[in-house]
């Protein structure tokens, strides 16, 4: 699906073994192109989001090596990481959130404030600058959430089912402004989901996991249209069924 000129940085998993105190979480290979957006797709609790929190760096890694353009992923600042929660400072309000991540990168103060504004135009939210998280929606939050991400210029976004706790409208405006930034930026996109619809609207490529611990069982090359009636067209119902059907879903019951 993306055929523009990518800004998104290449993401390398290498015979990756992640493990927790009672036994391995992951053990995959996976490469990510520039500019891709990639679903991690798989049962609860195999190990989606502990592969993306090892690659924020948040998480230690076994054996096997990753990198992010070449650099080992635990020397780079190439990736940002964008929770359910959106973690946002309560006491600043949205522009001020953004701001936060823009003196972070070390953006004089005098260029703050109108970055900090572009970029919460870009998410929609132009009109709530000055509110304090609490006087915004859950998806305002997160969209907040989403620009004060984009203020640190990460080349890759590690999204933890950032849409998992907002109602179904809510998530269909979230994912529909997720493609409109990632048509402007072309940041790699590594999204971990249990909806598989969402994963079809989305993605360039879903990867199926096996339950814990998490290897790889099929790489499913998406040829759906990031169209909002895209669900109407007879390829999403064919590759929704092969996906169900590779997470042990049995088709033949209602």
């Amino acid at each position: 699906m993306s055929t523009a000129t990518e800004t998104g940085a290449k993401v390398e998993l290498r015979e990756v073994r992640i493990d927790y105190a009672d036994g391995p979480a992951a053990d995959l290979d996976l490469t990510v192109a520039p500019g891709e957006v990639v679903m991690l797709l798989g049962p609860s609790g195999c190990g989606k989001s502990t592969i993306l929190r090892a690659l924020a760096g948040l998480q230690p890694i076994a054996a096997g090596a990753a990198s992010v353009d070449g650099e080992p992923h635990d020397q780079s600042h190439k990736c940002a990481m964008v929770f359910q929660e959106d973690a946002l400072l309560p006491w600043r309000t949205a522009r001020r959130n953004v701001e936060f991540a823009l003196a972070m990168r070390g953006v004089p103060r005098p260029q703050r404030r109108a970055l900090a504004v572009d970029l919460l135009g870009q998410v929609g939210l132009t009109d709530f600058a000055e509110h304090l998280p609490r006087r915004l929606s859950g998806g305002m939050r997160q969209r907040v959430q989403l620009a004060r991400t984009l203020a640190a210029r990460p080349r890759v976004l590690l999204m933890d089912e950032p849409f998992g706790a907002l109602d179904a409208q809510t998530r269909l405006e979230m994912q529909r402004l997720l493609v409109s930034v990632w048509r402007r930026h072309r940041t790699t996109i590594m999204f971990v989901t249990h909806d598989v619809d969402e994963a079809l609207l989305l993605a360039d490529r879903v990867v199926v996991l096996s339950p814990r611990p998490a290897r790889v069982v099929r790489v499913v090359d998406v040829d759906c249209p990031r169209e909002p009636d895209a669900q109407l067209e007879p390829t999403f119902a064919r590759q929704r069924q092969e996906i169900l059907a590779l997470l042990g879903h049995d088709l033949t019951k209602p």
